[in-house]
Order: structure tokens, then C-alpha cells, then sequence
């Protein structure tokens, strides 16, 4: 396993990197030839990133300073003391190294540490790794699985007590 160091990130610091991630991840995970540019992703993290000042930003930093993988975090409009994780990726080259099971770990207390008292995310259910992880980490279905808006893709909310 991957020694790391998971922190929340200072205003503005590694978005490019964890931009960068989600589209190299979501590109892998999906079997896409096409990564998307940074110019893509890099506002879709910053939209969540700028939707309040609870915003936070994981990121998991390996040691010689890489950031390897993160998660994109905003507080639920309806809902303030609830943590939507809206992305959380791992660099593909260190898929299988620990890296989203030390994330996971470390994301209950970060979270509490933040005032969250629940977090929720989504999950694609034909992602079995994705799903196994977080139910490894006492997430649990929350409400009724239901097509993605854009993919059509099954997704189903999940949700931690912290």
C-alpha cells in the first residue's frame, strides 16, 4: 500500500491536479480512448469548489508530493451539516495501491472535522469496485437507485452517519 498523506487543500491549491485526475479516471473507468482536456474538467471542480465556503478538497499526496488522488466536496443546499462528495477519483496509475481505501478512511473525520455531520455521494452500481469500497467503509444505499440524468447509467445516493 502507498504511503500517503490525505489533507483538505487551501483555496486554489492542486485543482489543476485533481482535474486532471477525474478525466484521466473517468476516461479508464469508462474504457474512453479520448481523455477530456483540462480545459473541460478543471471548471467542474471549481464550480463545487466555489459553491460555498464549506467547499473542501481532499486530496491524497503521496511522498514525493504527488497528489494522486482527491475528493471534491460541497455541503447540500437543503441540508448544510451534510457532505455531498460530488467527485472523488484516483489517478489510474494507482488503481489497486490503497489509495481510495485510505481516502475513504480518512474522509469520515475530515468531514466531522469540517461540521458535516452526514456525508452522501453517488455511485454508478455497474462499478462494482466503486461500490464494494464504499460499502467497506459503512456507506449505505440511501433512497432508490434511479438513471443517471446525462448517461442513463443506474446510480444509486449513498450515505454515511459521522
Amino acid at each position: 500500500m502507498t504511503s500517503l498523506h490525505i489533507r483538505v487543500a487551501a483555496p486554489g491549491e492542486h485543482l489543476d491536479e485533481a482535474a486532471t485526475i477525474w478525466t484521466e479516471a473517468t476516461a479508464a473507468r469508462d474504457g474512453d480512448a479520448e481523455i477530456a482536456p483540462l480545459s473541460f474538467a478543471r471548471p467542474i471542480i471549481q464550480r463545487v469548489l466555489e459553491s460555498s465556503l464549506r467547499s473542501l478538497l481532499l486530496v491524497a499526496v503521496d511522498d514525493t508530493g504527488r497528489v494522486v488522488g482527491f475528493a471534491a466536496v460541497e455541503p447540500m443546499a437543503a441540508h448544510e451539516t451534510t457532505a455531498d462528495i460530488r467527485y472523488l477519483a484516483v489517478q489510474p496509475g494507482h488503481w489497486g495501491g490503497g489509495v481510495a481505501r485510505q481516502l475513504m478512511a480518512a474522509l469520515p473525520g475530515l468531514l466531522a472535522a469540517a461540521g458535516f455531520t452526514h456525508g452522501e455521494l453517488d455511485v454508478y452500481l455497474d462499478n462494482p469496485r466503486a461500490v464494494k469500497l464504499y460499502e467497506g467503509h459503512g456507506w449505505r444505499p440511501y433512497g432508490d437507485a434511479s438513471p443517471h440524468p446525462r448517461s442513463g447509467r443506474l446510480e444509486q445516493r449513498y450515505r454515511l452517519d459521522l
